[in-house]
């Protein structure tokens, strides 16, 4: 698998739900929009199911690391939620596939992951980025950072145990070190 990159600017994320809605679907879409906002493992993003929110929270158990992820959900979020419950109010899931629908004795599922990596790698591709299922995880990681320079705060909200382990996967490299040495003059 190809390795995937944050998206660094507010711009381009907004254009990536853009091209999604419009080239594939609004689900599309909302999985990217939602999963910004998560910043959860694409799996644990599928495996949501609308009985894993609790008002205003998101509580699931990873499934890479066996932790509990307990999210307050922000305002954006929360409404796209009870948009898709109220659009489909009979799913399980909140991204659940809609192939084969009609048939009663297939169990529902949620989308492939296959499916959004296929999608976001078609994007990627059009806008010349290394885009991939990890990006959403690795934007939310990176924006945070850049907006609070709180390498703890961003390994908290990605649970990670090991600060060069969330440099190394949001994107900070040594030129943004660099540049943050040269801008802050004290």
């Amino acid at each position: 698998m190809p390795e995937v990159h944050a998206v660094k600017d507010q711009d381009t994320v907004k254009l990536i739900s853009y091209l999604l809605e419009r080239q594939f679907s609004q689900q599309l879409a909302d999985v990217w929009n939602i999963g910004l906002n998560l910043a959860l493992r694409i799996s644990d993003l599928l495996s949501i199911k609308f009985s894993d929110i609790h008002g205003d929270r998101l509580i699931i158990k990873e499934s890479k690391t066996g932790k509990i992820a307990n999210i307050k959900l922000n305002q954006k979020t929360l409404e796209r939620i009870q948009r898709i419950q109220r659009e489909h109010p009979n799913h399980i899931y909140l991204f659940q596939s809609y192939r084969n629908q009609r048939a009663k004795h297939i169990k529902p599922a949620p989308l492939s992951r296959r499916y959004i990596c296929r999608a976001l790698a078609m994007i990627g591709e059009e806008l010349k980025i290394a885009l991939g299922t990890h990006s959403m995880r690795k934007t939310r990681g990176y924006l945070l950072y850049q907006q609070t320079k709180d390498i703890g705060r961003v390994m908290k909200m990605l649970r990670h145990s090991a600060e060069e382990t969330t440099l190394r996967y949001i994107g900070i490299e040594q030129d943004d070190i660099d540049k943050d040495f040269v801008e802050l003059e004290i």
